[in-house]
């Protein structure tokens, strides 16, 4: 039986497509770790960003290496958005587009048969079926593939194509057969999944599907992938604050606290609107966890700019900041445009932005001293069960049983660097 291994880079989307490709060739190779010796490398790229393009290179040189006789084969999003550069790779024996993960064992068979590669319209959804992509003891569920935002910087409307939402029908089954295997929470993904159902002819949008959802027994946690901000909208929050199982944790894609910024980005919204969306989740849920994406250095972005989302992000006082420096996408609006930040420029505003965001789970943790919160422990960690309440704050604890997979009440005595421990 030859072995097949695979590396994974990027979202939890392409986490969850790495695993139905894995299930798609179990009956017929032998899965192994990426380090191993295996007769089959399958790397699945991102572009989401210039070190994603160079990690993407180096692992699909990388797997030559390990042995120099494997099929070497490119899938995600470098390999769509950046097939001519991946041609010039020569450890690279077959590039095969997203849609095409789909068909990976049929790929596979017709290059050993000296066949052309079966084509996939990338206008399909990219569905595996019922796939259980699990991290630890949560699911990872996809719902919707593309995205129709096109903001100006980001290739991925490039690499994935425009919204196609799943079946809801399917994603129910999978979900009730999650449960029924044990596992308690499910985090719903996707591209774009605030734009869920917004391609059905009928009248089923994300909110729709997450109240029929929570009617799942077994699921106890319903934690949402990344949204958009203006999906949170009184009516969204008039029926998601009746839903018990959803997680007190939203992470807002932000990008910069500049309404000039903003719309030179290409995002849809104002730090106006966006202020008043947390003002929304904060009237319904007094425990609410926000997390958010910046981007520093983006063109034309001034030090009057920059100062003005410093200064917004101090109001809203988010609990942790992803900081992204701009890195120029080729095929984007944003590339074209002139002045260009240069490095350290961007160096410098980021490492401002991460102190604010450790300065802001500091304090956020510290308030939680004293407290009792309920607990998902996930993994054993010497003496310690670890897991996360749930609005995502890491919890470790010393336990007198088995606590894994399982929702204990744990009173907080301190608060350490990135987690609290009870």
């Amino acid at each position: 039986m030859k072995k097949v291994a695979f590396y994974t880079l990027g979202c939890k989307v392409n986490q969850y497509e790495t695993n139905g490709m894995a299930q798609k060739l179990m009956n017929k190779y032998e899965i192994v770790q990426p380090e191993d010796k295996a007769d089959i490398y399958i790397i699945n790229t991102c572009s989401v960003t210039n070190m994603s393009d160079r990690k993407s290179r180096q692992m699909l040189r990388r797997a030559k290496e390990l042995n120099k006789d494997a099929l070497v084969i490119a899938v995600g999003c470098y390999a769509e958005t950046a097939r001519d550069e991946i041609e010039k790779i020569p450890e690279v024996d077959l590039i095969l587009n997203n849609a095409q993960k789909t068909v990976i064992d049929e790929c596979i068979d017709e290059y050993f048969e000296g066949k052309e590669s079966t084509q996939i319209s990338d206008k399909l959804f990219c569905d595996f079926g019922s796939v259980t992509y699990t991290e630890k003891t949560r699911a990872v569920v996809k719902v919707q593939d593309g995205c129709n935002n096109f903001c100006s910087y980001c290739i991925i409307p490039f690499a994935r194509g425009r919204v196609r939402s799943r079946n809801p029908e399917g994603i129910l089954n999978e979900i009730t057969d999650i449960a029924k295997n044990g596992i308690k929470e499910v985090v719903i993904t996707g591209i774009q999944v605030s734009a869920y159902g917004t391609d059905f002819d009928k009248e089923y949008k994300l909110i729709d599907l997450l109240e029929d959802i929570n009617k799942i027994d077994g699921v106890e946690r319903i934690r949402l992938g990344s949204l958009e901000p203006l999906i949170i909208t009184d009516e969204f929050c008039s029926r998601i604050k009746k839903l018990e199982k959803i997680c007190h944790h939203f992470h807002l894609s932000l990008q910069s606290g500049c309404d000039k910024t903003l719309r030179e980005m290409n995002r849809k919204y104002t730090t106006s609107q966006f202020e008043d969306v947390v003002s929304r989740l904060k009237i319904i849920y007094d425990d609410v966890i926000l997390t958010t994406d910046i981007i520093v250095g983006f063109p034309n972005e001034t030090d009057e700019d920059f100062e003005e989302t410093y200064e917004f992000l101090k109001k809203i006082k988010f609990y942790k900041m992803h900081i992204f420096k701009y890195s120029p996408r080729k095929g984007t609006v944003a590339a074209k445009m002139k002045n260009q930040i240069d490095g350290d420029k961007k160096d410098e505003r980021s490492k401002k932005l991460i102190e604010l965001s450790n300065k802001n789970e500091k304090e956020y943790l510290e308030e939680y001293i004293g407290k009792t919160v309920d607990v998902l422990f996930e993994e054993q960690d010497g003496e310690f069960f670890k897991g996360h309440t749930a609005n995502y704050i890491m919890v470790k604890s010393k336990q007198n049983e088995d606590c894994l997979n399982r929702i204990v009440s744990v009173k907080i005595k301190e608060a350490e660097e990135e987690n609290l421990k009870g």
